[in-house]
């Protein structure tokens, strides 16, 4: 597959995925992360688990892990700030191995100005909660979320990739 230094490809997204072992996406999919959500669902090795709020999002992933799978979660910024509930008292206080793919809403690129709260907030409420975070903004990044779900598994302990790119198709 060539690898593309500014686009972040669903496909490339999905062979680290697999990578990783990962069964099951948790997502409340949105109108920006269409080829996303095609790539997820026509999938032979993926299934896909829709939640209605965010906040669901990492009970469920909890429960998947319970019962041997290896799931990852899927969401905007906005919405893990509406997890924090869940991410404190499941995520964090259980010690999960879980990958968390957060969507960078209101980042611009290396080096750019963060003119959205949504982009300001992220990263300090991740560094306030000890959770380890690495940018993918395109495919040649896209290895950072194996190199973040390995270091789930190692330290039981949340992980986070923040997309900082939409996918194409």
């Amino acid at each position: 597959m060539a690898v593309s230094s500014g686009a972040l490809q669903a496909a490339t997204v999905l062979a680290e995925l697999q990578r990783c072992g990962i069964t099951h996406v948790v997502w409340l999919p949105d109108s920006e992360t269409g080829y996303m959500y095609e790539a997820i669902r026509d999938s032979a090795f993926l299934t896909l688990v829709p939640v209605c709020r965010e906040g669901e999002s990492i009970a469920i992933a909890a429960g998947l892990f319970m019962g041997g799978k290896r799931p990852v979660v899927l969401i905007q910024s906005t919405g893990f700030f509406e997890s924090g509930d869940s991410v404190r008292g499941l995520a964090l206080d259980l010690k999960l191995p879980l990958l968390l793919m957060i969507g960078y809403r209101g980042y611009r690129g290396e080096g750019q100005p963060l003119v959205d709260s949504a982009a300001r907030f992220l990263e300090p409420i991740l560094d306030a909660w000890g959770i380890p975070h690495y940018v993918v903004e395109s495919d040649r990044t896209c290895s950072r979320i194996s190199e973040a779900h390995q270091q789930a598994v190692s330290t039981t302990h949340p992980v986070a990739i923040l997309m900082g790119q939409e996918y194409t198709g």
